[in-house]
């Protein structure tokens, strides 16, 4: 199969957004199949009844009529499914329409996916790559590598369907191949994860002993293999984890540490603070500020909130006030604000700033910039107009690129007004080049990238070579 069928993969800036369309599906798709096996009376947790088996054998009777019944009422085809109404619905059939395919369709039906729209195409390759890797992963892998740059995009979706049902196979070709996934980074990673966590967490779920086993023998990569296991095992019985730690020393330890502290405050705070209070002195504070992460995150912001105002100054209090702030700027940004300008440390405030007007700029625009205005000159008002400007795309761009004039540092002053002019010119074109053609606080260069349209990254960033640049403030 050709590179041209899967050209959308070409631009590099899609692999961001690639990485956040797969964790949004992983989500949805567990969602999915979850729902699935409780129809058809299974559970997604290991405990089941003694009797589920010979229950089940009944309801999977009555499902499997019930599937006949479906399949026969199902698009024939992904172009079908493109065409019906409403986005889960899609969802849903696309999985009906991939569990349906042998192992000997995916190729031709990978081949199609270029007549999809874009959104609609990087969803499908999710799911069918998935799919086909449950089902004959060699073959999977063998045709992402005639996919050229977009094969990097999907083979960790092809190694985690693989490890879903065969971990140790995965585990064996990842290790025969590493170069196959060094766009994931080292050990392979994508999004945040490495390959080897992907396998690790994967195996976790059906065999932790024997993952924890498999994720000691390894070299490079070991730590966060063991961090994929602990913290799958932790999302269900963090105690159970906890006593996993056992013997861990270094980057092992530290990895699996966050995960079960974190996992700890999510499922029950006050077992996680009786945990706390048994470890080491030295500890204490990292494992309280992953829990207090793990409590906000469960919709527990507020309550997360008051745990932070009882930490000491440090580090760790500072990366948990990052992630309060986040939780609760997205309901209340003007609580959020207020609870950091509470904080003492100024690393707390630079850190959480930008998470804190974007999700204000969303909710409240004209309140969020009148704060941002409001602040002491420096490097946390630039930090709040900058995400003022990267975040708003409601506002007239004329009026958001007068924003970016106001920030005092040159090199994030530059960044702000290539990202505001750049989608002026989306609008107005003539307006925008007057704009920049007549600024006083752009260089040359500066305007070339703009109007070129590279101005999007801007100063540093624009490749000037280090121009020093002498302006009129």
């Amino acid at each position: 199969m050709g590179v041209s069928h899967f050209n959308f993969m070409k631009n590099p800036w899609l692999f961001a957004l690639m990485t956040l369309v797969l964790g949004v599906l992983g989500g949805l798709v567990t969602g999915l199949n979850i729902r699935s096996d409780e129809a058809k009376g299974g559970s997604p947790s290991e405990e089941r009844g003694a009797g589920s088996a010979k229950a089940n054998s009944g309801l999977r009777h009555v499902s499997t009529t019930e599937r006949d019944s479906k399949r026969a009422k199902r698009p024939m085809s992904i172009g079908q499914i493109s065409g019906m109404p409403g986005s889960t619905q899609r969802v849903q059939a696309m999985l009906d329409f991939y569990a349906d395919l042998s192992p000997s369709q995916f190729e031709r039906e990978a081949g199609k996916l270029n007549q999809l729209p874009m959104n609609e195409r990087m969803l499908a390759s999710f799911l069918l790559f998935g799919r086909w890797a449950e089902l004959d992963p060699t073959a999977a892998m063998e045709f992402s590598g005639s996919m050229g740059f977009g094969g990097m995009f999907v083979k960790p979706t092809i190694l985690q369907g693989w490890a879903s049902v065969d971990p140790a196979g995965a585990a064996a070709y990842l290790a025969a191949n590493p170069r196959e996934f060094s766009m994931m980074g080292a050990g392979g990673r994508a999004g945040g994860r490495d390959g080897v966590s992907i396998i690790g967490a994967e195996w976790a779920r059906q065999d932790p002993a024997a993952a924890m086993a498999w994720a000691n023998t390894l070299g490079e990569g070991r730590a966060a293999a063991i961090g994929g296991v602990v913290g799958e095992v932790a999302k269900l019985d963090p105690a159970k984890a906890s006593k996993m730690l056992a013997g861990m020393t270094g980057e092992d330890f530290t990895e699996a540490f966050q995960s079960v502290a974190r996992s700890y405050g999510a499922k029950n705070f006050e077992e996680a603070q009786a945990w706390i209070a048994s470890l080491p002195a030295d500890q204490r504070n990292d494992a309280l500020a992953a829990a207090i992460g793990g409590l906000s995150s469960d919709d527990e912001s507020r309550a997360a909130a008051a745990q932070v105002k009882l930490m000491a100054q440090g580090s760790a209090k500072n990366r948990a006030v990052a992630e309060v702030v986040a939780d609760i700027a997205r309901e209340d940004p003007k609580y959020a604000a207020e609870f950091l300008m509470e904080q003492g440390s100024d690393v707390a405030k630079r850190l959480s700033m930008r998470e804190l007007i974007s999700s204000w700029v969303n909710k409240d625009a004209p309140n969020a910039l009148a704060y941002a205005y409001g602040l002491e000159a420096g490097d946390l008002r630039d930090s709040a107009l900058q995400s003022y400007v990267m975040s708003n795309n409601a506002t007239d761009p004329s009026q958001v690129i007068l924003v970016a004039e106001n920030i005092q540092d040159e090199g994030e002053r530059i960044r702000s007004l290539s990202i505001a002019a750049t989608r002026w010119m989306q609008e107005d074109a003539a307006a925008a080049t007057t704009y920049v053609e007549q600024s006083q606080l752009l260089t040359d260069a500066d305007k070339s990238r703009i109007l070129n349209g590279r101005g999007r990254f801007g100063g540093r960033f624009g490749g000037d070579g280090g121009e020093r640049r002498n302006r009129t403030r």
